[in-house]
């Protein structure tokens, strides 16, 4: 039975959330922290995450005091690049630092609780809280974890679980000094206004071609503007194409920036064009005009709401280009559903390049 909804609870000193995901997951929880500091303003709010979260919000203005790093474990988050894996001793030891922190909230705001329920019941607060699917173990408040509902609601429902009413829908993000700088150090004054292209996402089905992004970026030097191509360093061959398909000069700025770097490099760009991946929405959060390029099921979930400064195009595509299976119906049993395709191919190919740039142009008013 859910437990009892909407009740503030009382004497809380100190907060933890869990949150050891990806960047634009991190990004789309930015709205729930926020509630959860309005509406418990002396408590200290301690974000359970990965380090490089703790690299992100070291001295960056923003609702989490402080980032406790969980070690990697199944379904909590995978170890970084140069991380030791973890020992079998390496959770029980985190779990009892955690307990002497004497939490009186934990929420959950992580997934659908199978993995990390367990973990944030271990933190040992009073009050815990979170989302749950009908096999993870419940918490004192939960809700049901259900997948097609916008990121930034799902998790506004949990700090909502604690009493915690939203002060706004649009995740927020800062770019500090630090940022700005390290951007002007490594990009040079720019040649033109700027414009940066990111044709990477973890997940192949969400990416555009490269080519596309090619043909996308000789229009906007012939333009006027500066095209900057960016992505993480597992992203750099896919930025090579980018670069190498096109027949304007186009900078791969692959591996140069930091992830704050990067945040100083998007505060200074007219438009951000993006897969549906981490970057896009930190753009979104610095209110930069964004162009992104989204499977209709992710739209659904991770698309910034509003039209005024914000392109979302969705892809049609419910087929499976390989096998022709209807990918729209694998949660759905009672509709024919089964098991996943198996193909890790791009399902947005659909997008045509003229629709970016009409989008590229609507936003500059060019």
């Amino acid at each position: 039975m859910i437990g009892k909804v909407g009740d503030l609870v009382g004497d809380v000193e100190r907060i933890a959330v869990l949150r050891a995901n990806a960047l634009g997951d991190f990004i789309f929880a930015l709205p729930a922290l926020d509630a959860l500091r309005a509406g418990y303003p002396d408590a200290e709010l301690v974000l359970i995450g990965a380090p490089w979260h703790e690299r992100l919000l070291r001295d960056r203005p923003g609702p989490v005091d402080r980032v406790l790093v969980v070690p990697p474990a199944h379904g909590i988050r995978v170890a970084g690049p140069g991380e030791p894996e973890p020992s079998a001793e390496s959770m029980p030891e985190f779990l009892a630092a955690a307990r002497r922190e004497r939490f009186d909230l934990a929420l959950q705001m992580h997934g659908g609780g199978a993995n990390s329920n367990p973990l944030v019941a271990g933190l040992g607060a009073r009050v815990t809280a979170g989302l749950r699917t009908e096999d993870a173990p419940p918490l004192d408040r939960w809700l049901r974890y259900v997948y097609y509902q916008p990121e930034v609601v799902r998790y506004l429902e949990v700090a909502g679980l604690v009493g915690a009413s939203p002060t706004g829908l649009l995740p927020r993000l800062v770019a500090t000094e630090a940022d700005l700088a390290e951007a002007r150090t490594v990009l040079g004054e720019p040649a033109g206004p700027r414009i940066a292209l990111h044709p990477g996402a973890s997940d192949p089905r969400r990416r555009w071609p490269p080519e596309r992004f090619a043909e996308v970026a000789d229009h906007l030097v012939d333009d006027g503007y500066e095209v900057l191509v960016t992505g993480t360093p597992g992203e750099r061959e896919l930025a090579g194409e980018v670069v190498a398909a096109a027949r304007r000069p186009v900078r791969s700025v692959v591996g140069e920036l930091s992830l704050g770097g990067l945040i100083g490099c998007y505060a200074g760009c007219e438009v951000v064009v993006s897969n549906d991946t981490g970057p896009v929405h930190v753009a979104a959060a610095l209110d930069i005009p964004t162009v992104g390029i989204f499977w209709v099921g992710n739209m659904i979930n991770c698309a910034v709401p509003l039209r005024a400064r914000h392109r979302p195009i969705a892809s049609w595509t419910l087929n499976c280009p390989t096998c022709g299976q209807d990918c729209s119906r694998e949660i759905y049993p009672a509709r024919g559903g089964g098991p996943a395709c198996p193909h890790q191919v791009s399902f947005v190919t659909d997008v045509p390049v003229v629709e970016v740039l009409a989008a590229v142009a609507d936003l500059t008013r060019r």
